[in-house]
């Protein structure tokens, strides 16, 4: 994953618990660096394991941590020079969910080596969405119910999300309904 995660992990943990919190987290996940650059490729194994770490320090499930992760990381790239992207990308949740994999495009142009995962998004009633997530990634699943939340606080939205199938559980992919209802 590239540096912007584990520095947007860093800049939550310390917005939240302090900067002795990370230190004991950082140093619980081994992690020999002391500053994450953003546009820098890190081992996926650097994310899990200071995620695992901050489990451990915190006394949060690594669910928790996902999940509050997710919803801080919206709010993260938008003032982290993300916010145009994220205007383009739709003023209601049903029109961002469905262009999340362009987003994810945009910026594949300033992270070459980008993985992202695919998103399809389907409407069947009135205020409830069916989020398709793909991920040669695992255990991330959390991360977007949080991202559901934090886009739900972005567009003035409130939102439910339910995980409806697990790829931990033997599917082949991720899914999730959203209720929502715009304030």
């Amino acid at each position: 994953m590239y540096g912007l995660v584990n520095k947007a992990i860093h800049d939550m943990v310390c917005s939240r618990f302090g900067e002795e919190t990370w230190k004991e987290i950082q140093h619980k996940a081994e992690i020999g660096v002391d500053t994450f650059i953003s546009m820098e490729s890190y081992p996926d194994d650097v994310t899990h394991n200071l995620v695992k770490s901050a489990s451990l320090v915190l006394g949060l499930s690594t669910s928790e941590i996902m999940k509050a992760f997710g919803e801080f990381w919206v709010q993260y790239t938008s003032q982290e020079g993300y916010g145009e992207l994220m205007a383009m990308s739709g003023d209601t949740l049903p029109e961002f969910l469905q262009n999340l994999d362009d987003l994810h495009t945009r910026v594949g142009i300033s992270f070459p080596k980008l993985q992202p995962p695919s998103f399809d998004c389907e409407e069947f009633e009135e205020q409830t969405i069916h989020l398709h997530y793909h991920s040669h990634r695992e255990g991330l699943a959390p991360m977007v119910v949080g991202l559901v939340k934090g886009l739900g606080t972005h567009l003035n939205t409130d939102v439910e999300v339910t995980q409806t199938q697990s790829k931990s559980d033997g599917a082949d992919h991720d899914e999730f309904t959203i209720q929502y209802k715009s304030n």
